[in-house]
């Protein structure tokens, strides 16, 4: 009887943890001028990072007043709840092409550097996200060369 109850929650476990890792991350940006990242949940933490306006971290875990975040690098950090909002800039993983349309063969406008911010303007249904460089070049960019997304 054990074996077999132990059987059943190992795979109710399992189930759970493969329908969470099916949701995706979520992101939020940094939507205060500038924000402080901690090495705990605590303005008497040790500061480690001030993160810019449009920065967007990957939400770990909340409490009621901070978010546990990762940052592109992979740090894990602390942030005020109050200095993040939507998703509004995503970052390059790597030197970028932004392309004329969602397509792999489509002509490149302009190549971004990798940590470059780049400004979301939508999503494509095909995995492809439509973004503005700061200088103002608009283009496409595959979901899986940019972090915030």
């Amino acid at each position: 009887m054990t074996g077999r109850w132990l059987r059943l929650v190992l795979a109710t476990l399992g189930t759970g943890l493969l329908a969470a890792a099916a949701q995706g991350a979520e992101y939020r940006s940094v939507t205060a001028s500038a924000a402080v990242l901690y090495d705990a949940p605590s303005a008497r933490s040790k500061k480690m990072f001030i993160g810019p306006r449009g920065m967007p971290l990957e939400v770990l875990s909340t409490l009621p007043a901070w978010i546990k975040v990762r940052d592109v690098t992979g740090d894990v950090l602390w942030v005020a709840r109050a200095d993040l909002g939507p998703v509004t800039q995503v970052v390059a993983r790597r030197l970028t092409n932004l392309r004329a349309e969602p397509k792999e063969r489509a002509a490149v406008g302009v190549q971004v550097a990798a940590g470059v911010l780049l400004e979301v303007l939508g999503d494509d249904p095909s995995g492809w996200i439509k973004v503005r460089h700061a200088e103002g070049a608009i283009g496409y960019v595959k979901a899986d060369e940019i972090f915030g997304r």
